[in-house]
């Protein structure tokens, strides 16, 4: 490449010292290339999104029938609407791993980093229930109208904060209409949110899995690791497109098959499988306002982990007491997604409870494990 068109293009110098000459640690394992799958997973879904949107129309007498169209009669729209769906499913997978990664190897110390990237997966979660919201199936419905209740919780203001959301009195042509513009601006506010991540993961470094200097061993992003991505970038795709052409709606609700109709309320109400987590948090509380602050604080609370781990293990490999909390924690995540999608009766409330307790548990016991790991360590 030559140097000097990289001194006069600002753009190219950015992507030539992010791809190319980007001083990497050398020990870095598979578990790091997380972040630039979540990158294709982006412009996956901002590419499917844009084709699928030339053909949706957002008004509740045709959203779903426009879906159907393009399921149907557009060229090849079955095949952008089936990666668009799934594309959801595979951006929470890899950005859960991510969050996890960085949770296990304390990667959350390098504060601006993390906080931001903390802000991306709050903003994705938004994304996703606006999507969830735009083929005004069944689900798509109902799931829109109780999750937006949960706001009337807040005292004196909420009833009204609701309406201003909806529009008008219920989840109408209005909500429909702002949903979908709301879906269409988000992604790109994204995509400047992943460049402030990446530009302050470049100005600190990345850590490493042994936590130790990163700066002594050092080498080059490409060819190196940038060849590592692009074994996983066709791994993850041959997973993807398999199951997008076997198992195309395995992780959707049947209900969303049914045309939206607000006199018939479905049965069993539960949002996408990503979300099922903070839904089983939000009802182990059995009062509202406490439970919407328990769904919030679940996802606000990785803001906090910085300066919750204060006495943190610069060494977590080497921690049986991180590695022990990690996994209980793990396992809470597993079990509230499982009883999140279960009926509201015993035992799965009571063990909601349980498994609610133990996922703030990790957030708050870490820092007296570190601490007691430190003094048997370093006394």
């Amino acid at each position: 490449m030559n140097k000097s068109m990289m001194k006069t293009n600002p753009l190219l110098k950015f992507f030539s010292n992010s791809l190319i000459f980007l001083p990497t640690p050398m020990n870095i394992n598979y578990w790091w290339n997380l972040g630039s799958l979540l990158g294709l997973c982006l412009m996956i879904q901002i590419l499917s999104g844009l084709f699928l949107s030339m053909h949706y129309n957002p008004s509740i007498d045709q959203a779903f029938n426009s879906v159907i169209h393009i399921m149907k009669d557009i060229n090849q729209g079955w095949l952008m609407r089936l990666i668009h769906m799934n594309g959801a499913s595979m951006f929470f997978i890899c950005l859960y791993i991510h969050i996890g990664r960085g949770i296990y190897y304390n990667s959350f110390m390098l504060i601006e980093t993390w906080s931001i990237g903390v802000i991306i997966y709050l903003m994705t979660m938004a994304t996703a229930f606006l999507g969830y919201v735009l083929p005004w199936g069944q689900m798509s419905l109902w799931g829109a109208t109780v999750i937006t209740n949960l706001i009337s919780a807040i005292p004196y203001l909420g009833n009204s904060i609701v309406e201003w959301i909806w529009g008008g009195f219920s989840v109408s042509n209005p909500t429909l209409n702002r949903f979908y513009s709301l879906h269409f601006i988000l992604p790109f506010i994204i995509l400047i949110l992943v460049v402030f991540h990446l530009m302050f993961l470049h100005l600190t470094g990345s850590k490493n899995p042994l936590g130790s200097n990163s700066n002594m061993n050092k080498i080059i992003f490409y060819p190196y690791f940038l060849t590592k991505d692009m074994i996983t970038f066709i791994m993850i795709l041959i997973i993807f497109f398999i199951f997008i052409l076997q198992f195309p709606y395995n992780l959707g609700d049947p209900d969303n098959f049914i045309p939206a109709n607000p006199m018939i309320t479905p049965i069993h109400i539960k949002p996408e499988w990503y979300f099922l987590f903070a839904y089983a948090i939000l009802r182990a509380i059995p009062n509202k306002l406490g439970g919407v602050i328990a769904l919030l604080f679940s996802i606000l609370i990785l803001l906090l982990l910085p300066w919750m781990n204060k006495y943190y293990t610069k060494y977590p490999k080497f921690n049986p007491f991180n590695q022990c909390l990690f996994w209980i924690f793990c396992s809470s995540f597993f079990m509230l997604t499982w009883l999140g999608g279960k009926e509201i009766e015993y035992p799965y409330i009571q063990l909601s409870q349980i498994y609610t307790i133990l996922y703030f548990n990790f957030f708050f016991s870490t820092q007296f494990f570190n601490k007691m790991w430190n003094f048997l360590i370093f006394k």
